[in-house]
């Protein structure tokens, strides 16, 4: 189902909603059909978790979250409701698991106005995050982290983001909502990326890079805004040496 505010031609296999005001009647449907459902206990009656999955102290398990087998979930994580986790997971101390996108709309009268998030997240096998991560739910689809991949400390990805397979992320790494990763991406440190951009197979983002624009898969790059890390030192280089020129 398509909610928008015009009439336009409706795309094969599509409905549409009309509405005058897309953003309201969106939230609206929402607080319909996914209601907030508070908890009775640390963890769900709901929840499934599987054979020899370990969950430590103080963990928060939400509504029919499932978890697979031989997982290990450490202190203090917190997984919201619906969360699917697959199989020899770990997740480390006091990570956050479904928290809302950070997706507001400023209205003049009112100020800040929030969308209200009813998607999810779906962690697959063999993933390993870090301590102290935050993973947003997809306001209407699922945030994804694909098999294999390994996220460092302190890394946010955000609404409705897929991360490929195989996969490595350093600290302090921050992803924007809307992102597509490919299969075994590299990141390292300190990198940030607008939302809704592709960073193509097999890509290596060096730290500190802001990823401004989507990237082809298989090359290194550095540098903001983003580009190809050979070609970006060598403007360093050139620059340095216009420095040492004007002396």
């Amino acid at each position: 189902t398509v909610l928008i505010n015009k009439e336009v031609a409706c795309p094969e296999g599509k409905a549409l909603l009309i509405s005058d005001d897309p953003f309201r009647d969106f939230n609206m449907i929402t607080q319909f059909f996914n209601p907030f459902k508070s908890a009775s206990s640390a963890i769900a009656k709901t929840a499934v978790i599987g054979a020899e999955t370990i969950i430590q102290p103080n963990v928060f398990i939400g509504n029919e979250v499932k978890i697979g087998k031989n997982c290990v979930i450490h202190p203090n994580v917190c997984l919201y409701d619906g969360i699917e986790i697959g199989n020899y997971v770990t997740i480390h101390a006091g990570s956050i698991l479904g928290a809302d996108a950070f997706y507001y709309k400023n209205r003049a009268e009112t100020g800040y106005d929030k969308l209200i998030s009813c998607g999810s997240i779906k962690i697959e096998d063999h993933v390993d995050i870090g301590a102290l991560c935050t993973i947003d739910k997809g306001v209407s689809g699922i945030t994804t982290i694909g098999e294999g991949s390994k996220l460092d400390n302190q890394v946010h990805v955000g609404h409705d983001t897929i991360i490929g397979k195989r996969c490595l992320i350093a600290s302090q790494t921050g992803i924007a909502g809307c992102v597509v990763i490919g299969d075994k991406v590299t990141i390292w440190g300190q990198v940030g990326t607008t939302s809704g951009i592709h960073i193509g197979a097999g890509a290596i983002i060096l730290g500190q890079t802001g990823v401004t624009k989507s990237v082809e898969g298989g090359k290194t790059y550095f540098g903001t805004p983003i580009g190809e890390s050979r070609e970006k030192l060598k403007e360093l280089a050139y620059l340095r040496g216009l420095m040492k020129a004007s002396k």
